[in-house]
């Protein structure tokens, strides 16, 4: 699997001011998750994502937040661990869609992996036995 970066996040502690500038600037669609202080931003791009938050901490820094696609949050942030990383999110599922993870680099550098859910997938269609034709005399 490439890891490469599938999502961007902006983490804020002014929501409608963010949007309200991002939206006069790019012409960016904010659609508002359910029950979340959280906008997904439509960029209009087909690959990759972007959405804005409140900040989770309040001493945490205004910035965008890049996310990588990893097979496996656990694995990497424990990886990132060893390889003497700070933890911030161990690992954070969102409900039918994946798993996040987010950590600052031994230089100080913030990032989020992010592991998707695969796709349920759907039974198999029981083939359908035919009936033997009539035997002609």
């Amino acid at each position: 699997m490439p890891n490469t970066f599938v999502h961007l996040e902006l983490n804020t502690d002014h929501l409608g001011k963010a949007s309200a500038f991002y939206k006069q600037l790019f012409a960016w669609k904010m659609t508002p998750m359910k029950g979340q202080p959280y906008l997904m931003v439509d960029t209009g791009a087909k690959n990759g994502g972007a959405g804005i938050q409140q900040k989770p901490m309040p001493e945490a820094p205004t910035q965008w937040l890049p996310y990588v696609a990893v097979e496996s949050v656990k694995k990497t942030v424990a990886k990132a661990r060893k390889l003497g990383a700070t933890v911030h999110v161990e690992y954070q599922p969102i409900p039918g869609m994946g798993a996040l993870g987010i950590f600052s680099d031994p230089t100080g550098a913030t990032l989020g992996v992010w592991e998707a859910t695969m796709p349920a997938k759907k039974p198999a269609k029981a083939a359908k036995k035919k009936k033997p034709s009539a035997k002609k005399k």
